[in-house]
């Protein structure tokens, strides 16, 4: 079950980078709590309709905003996994690019919590391992 969440994962996030709202969000439990890192400016999102929302906000802000996975690893039914992500600002010349940190859990298959971590290492203590 654990390398299907891994699978999983990739199909989430190349869904993301290729725009495809339906086939993230057929990765997602109707549940899903997803804390990006936009989740303390607009307070999280909950279910298909959070997720909706976020990638909304975050495609109006970002237009050709791509996240690269770094490394992903299974820890059961968490993964792991380290993006570099770049991209432009909306009516931006100057190029962003960051690494983030996603702890995703899944049950049955599907995404139920997703959170971005600013660091590897809040990452890490978020799943009971050590830098």
């Amino acid at each position: 079950m654990s390398q299907e969440n891994v699978d999983q994962y990739r199909r989430a996030a190349q869904a993301f980078n290729d725009g495809d709202l339906d086939a993230l969000l057929a990765v997602m439990d109707p549940d899903v709590e997803a804390l990006p890192r936009l989740a303390p400016i607009e307070g999280g999102y909950s279910g298909h309709d959070g997720v909706r929302r976020w990638f909304g906000s975050l495609s109006a802000a970002f237009p050709d905003f791509h996240a690269t996975i770094v490394d992903v690893r299974d820890l059961g039914d968490l993964t792991f996994a380290e993006l570099r992500n770049r991209g432009r600002g909306a009516g931006s010349d100057t190029p962003f690019e960051q690494s983030s940190w996603h702890v995703a859990e899944w049950r049955d298959g599907k995404c139920v919590r997703w959170r971005v971590y600013e660091s590897r290492a809040d990452a890490l203590e978020a799943v009971g391992l050590s830098a």
